[in-house]
């Protein structure tokens, strides 16, 4: 008989149409309302995001500061750093230039700031430039210093027999080639289910695992958990698991080398995406050499299992 644990942190009321806690990417699928802005916020947002928009913002940002001082020296007067075209569009132009170079402080001698209010601008706009260069600099180191987990998930669970029970199975490796250093697993199970006033309420449960944590993971290590008559799974058959309103909530913990700290990365799998009597197809072989290959292609693959 499974038992009941407290709530993990998930909360026990749920609803019929309910999403998934967490999504494949790790994050959780919360959203939020009437939440207050801070300006510190922006630190965590530009660490967070992806390398693509990080340094979109950074263009952003560095085109928008030039824009607003090419339009300050275009209206005071463009003859106090170059000769007037007589277009608009093309003294902006020369003030854009000249501003990205007074921004940056690289200065290349062709315009000059003349008189003491350009001046004045010109300087308080090198400021600027250093001050957010200074910035961007803190956010790249943060970036990459910042200790975070690697490791990739099998697209999908298993269904299959197992040393002559069924067993639910996922995989996992890490991404990068540095061998993880003592990872350990915990697997929590959520289940939506009607209770008598017809409400549905999430019951959670620990499963069992095969092993829940190993020495060394410079390869994959597949996951198992049987269900025997201890697991919530028991009592149903597999093609009730599949259809139940389940999801394995994972958080994987080990000691990664390149940061010298343990790190943790969390996933889950609904229970409806189960792969039914497939097994994995082998990621790892050794070549003619001895060497140990790993495909890191094959992490998702399945084929047929031969349970007969």
């Amino acid at each position: 008989m499974a038992k009941k644990i407290k709530d993990p942190g998930i909360g026990r009321s749920s609803n019929q149409n309910a999403r998934r806690f967490i999504n494949p990417d790790g994050s959780f699928n919360i959203k939020h309302i009437n939440r207050p802005n801070s300006v510190s916020e922006s630190y965590d947002y530009l660490i967070n995001i992806t390398w693509t928009k990080f340094f979109l913002w950074v263009l952003l940002g560095y085109t928008l500061i030039n824009i607003v001082f090419a339009l300050i020296y275009t209206l005071l007067g463009i003859s106090s750093i170059t000769e007037p075209s007589g277009s608009f569009f093309r003294d902006f132009l020369n003030a854009f230039f000249f501003s990205a170079q007074t921004v940056t402080t690289v200065g290349y001698g062709a315009m000059a700031p003349k008189g003491l209010l350009f001046g004045i601008i010109s300087s308080f706009e090198a400021l600027v430039g250093l001050l957010s260069f200074s910035f961007v600099t803190g956010l790249l180191y943060g970036r990459f210093s910042k200790p975070r987990a690697n490791i990739q998930f099998s697209k999908n669970m298993v269904l299959r027999k197992h040393n002559g029970e069924d067993c639910i199975m996922f995989r996992l490796m890490s991404r990068s080639v540095n061998v993880m250093i003592r990872p350990r697993i915990e697997a929590t199970l959520s289940l939506s289910l009607k209770n008598k006033d017809g409400k549905f309420v999430n019951s959670f449960y620990n499963l069992k695992l095969e092993r829940n944590s190993i020495t060394y993971l410079p390869t994959t290590w597949t996951v198992v958990h049987p269900i025997k008559d201890t697991s919530p799974l028991f009592e149903f058959d597999s093609d009730k698991i599949k259809k139940l309103n389940g999801e394995v909530l994972i958080l994987v913990s080990y000691y990664d080398e390149s940061f010298s700290q343990e790190v943790h990365q969390v996933h889950s799998y609904v229970l409806k995406n189960l792969k039914m009597r497939e097994r994995f197809v082998p990621a790892f072989y050794y070549d003619d050499d001895g060497y140990t290959v790993l495909d890191h292609d094959k992490l998702n693959k399945t084929m047929p299992a031969n349970e007969d």
